[in-house]
């Protein structure tokens, strides 16, 4: 596959956010982040960690961030999708505020969802696991919405949110009516200086993986297309778990390949050298 570089996310950690001992919580990402260190690092040079948070306390996680954030292989700050609110709450700005100290962007996983933490999908559980698998990016919406509403990128413009496993294809419809009901309702925002969609383009960035599959391949292009997909998305691969995306058969336009498979990530994750990625996953 000539993967010049691979970023670790890790699987369970994430899901320490859904505990109700914050301490606890605190201890075992901890625990976690330190045995990435070192044990899966040294394997090869090509690994990249990811510092994994507990949000529930915003203090202790920033103290995490404090803590690792000066390694040179840990190149984000990852926690999960599940929490106790939006991500743009103020709750969580001790965590942003840490971030931009260190220069590391905040990454969410899918995952981390009940015990404390609100439902995957409104407004209950569903009921079988594929109808689960297939919309459980709703709550990615909710944090899309947040942190643009609540000024986290004017307060931090350099900041950026990555949006890990959490398909795409909903994004344009979002950011269409993000921007359709702030024209109209602004006055309820004064600190925001663009529209929502403009802030999403600058400042987050979406993984490939899980792409959406329509019959038609040019209907997703139409799609990626009015998302900006040639400067948003970042490939992943979720491997090993089963419905992993193979880097050759990834389904994007020709001409955005190189992007999308390296240089975004470059941008985004600037701890990878340039020289060692030719492409970064």
């Amino acid at each position: 596959y000539n993967v010049g570089a691979a970023i670790l996310t890790g699987d369970e950690p994430i899901e320490a956010s859904t505990l109700a001992n914050p301490y606890y919580a605190g201890a075992l990402v901890s625990a976690y982040n330190d045995y990435q260190i070192a044990e899966w690092l040294p394997k090869d040079s090509r690994f990249m960690g990811s510092i994994i948070i507990a949000p529930q306390d915003p203090k202790l996680a920033a103290a995490e961030i404090r803590r690792l954030g000066n390694h040179p292989r840990m190149v984000q700050v990852l926690a999960s999708q599940g929490s106790v609110k939006p991500y743009g709450d103020p709750f969580y700005h001790p965590i942003f505020e840490a971030c931009a100290e260190v220069g590391l962007p905040f990454a969410i996983h899918l995952g981390g969802h009940g015990g404390i933490n609100w439902n995957a999908v409104a407004p209950a559980p569903t009921t079988f696991f594929w109808e689960t698998h297939a919309i459980l990016h709703m709550s990615a919406l909710s944090h899309v919405a947040s942190m643009i509403a609540h000024g986290v990128f004017e307060k931090w413009p350099d900041l950026y949110f990555v949006i890990i496993e959490c398909g795409v294809a909903w994004v344009p419809s979002v950011l269409w009516r993000l921007d359709a009901d702030y024209k109209a309702l602004r006055k309820e925002t004064p600190w925001l200086k663009m529209l929502p969609s403009e802030y999403c383009r600058r400042n987050i960035r979406f993984s490939t993986q899980p792409l959406e599959q329509p019959a038609n391949i040019q209907h997703l292009w139409s799609t990626l297309e009015a998302m900006d997909g040639e400067n948003t998305l970042m490939f992943a691969s979720d491997y090993p778990h089963w419905d992993y995306d193979d880097a050759n058969t990834l389904h994007i336009p020709p001409a955005w390949k190189s992007k999308i498979m390296g240089l975004n990530a470059l941008e985004v994750y600037k701890r990878i050298p340039r020289t060692q990625a030719a492409n970064a996953a």
